[in-house]
């Protein structure tokens, strides 16, 4: 069965970029615009992995760690931080809040590929 992977983004086109690459190989990926749009659709189902910006409206990617951290269907989820944002201190702050990783756009389908491989819940 297809591993699910959420992808959060507030830039349309990013995240058919991220949903390509990631349908490509072979994984189904729920799409939502904020973090807010995110929590909205963790209803329960298994998600092996959440692929975040930063800097979005209504909640940003760091809150949204934090929030799906509390819940109990989600509190063991990887989340990786796709962003723009490559300060130190944003990524402490991501690491803090539970991310597991940070990848820094411009990025290339493989490297992200490749992260989510090792990321991914069994």
């Amino acid at each position: 069965m297809a591993k699910t992977i959420m992808v959060v983004d507030d830039s349309a086109s990013l995240r058919n970029v991220v949903c390509i690459a990631l349908k490509s190989a072979g994984y189904d990926v729920i799409e939502a615009c904020d973090g807010r749009d995110a929590l909205a659709k963790l209803t329960g189902q298994k998600v092996h992995l959440i692929v975040s910006d930063v800097n979005m409206p209504n909640m940003d990617g760091i809150t949204l760690v934090r929030e799906v951290k509390k819940l109990p269907n989600y509190k063991f989820t990887p989340i990786m931080m796709l962003t723009t944002e490559s300060q130190p201190e944003k990524k402490q702050q991501g690491k803090e809040a539970g991310a597991k990783a940070w990848l820094v756009k411009p990025f290339q389908p493989p490297v992200l590929l490749d992260a989510v491989s090792k990321l991914v819940l069994p």
